[in-house]
């Protein structure tokens, strides 16, 4: 059966990324790793190539592809938070040694990938079938960096 797997080109710190990342979430862990072979694109002799990373339970390949590679806000990767003990834990851990905190929850670790952290519920909180609620809840967000819950809930229920 086929299946999707997130895939990270790094410039030149996947192993470090790696290790980063199973310090932050729980149950995460590093599967395997892939030193380059001896050819001329390798960085340096005994360089890591790919590491193939679970977290949550997904697995995401990450490569050490060259100077050329960069990430872009096009892309991030989302922390479903049930509390706002999970939103300011994953906020300072991501951010930490570097990141660069953002607007709406968003946020670029230190590697220079971008992340999302919110609420699981945040779809809920904004409500699809109420305009009014939409609005209150997208104004509230539109102002914060780390998303705050409370302000959120308190937006959505129009208080």
């Amino acid at each position: 059966m086929a299946n999707i797997i997130t895939f990270l080109t790094f410039k030149d710190r996947a192993d470090e990324a790696a290790k980063f990342y199973c310090s932050i979430f729980p149950g995460a862990r590093i599967k395997s790793t892939v030193p380059y072979p001896e050819i001329s694109i390798a960085p340096r002799p005994g360089a890591v190539m790919i590491v193939e990373l679970e977290l949550f339970g997904q697995t995401y390949v990450l490569l050490n592809g060259g100077p050329h590679f960069q990430f872009t806000d096009g892309v991030s990767l989302v922390v479903q938070c049930d509390s706002q003990a999970e939103i300011d834990h994953y906020w300072s851990a991501l951010t930490a040694g570097g990141g660069e905190p953002g607007p709406c929850g968003w946020l670029k670790d230190r590697f220079g990938v971008s992340w999302q952290v919110n609420p699981k519920n945040i779809a809920e909180l904004i409500g699809k079938d109420d305009p009014a609620r939409a609005k209150r809840v997208m104004e509230a967000v539109m102002k914060m960096g780390k998303l705050d819950l409370a302000t959120m809930e308190r937006a959505a229920a129009g208080r």
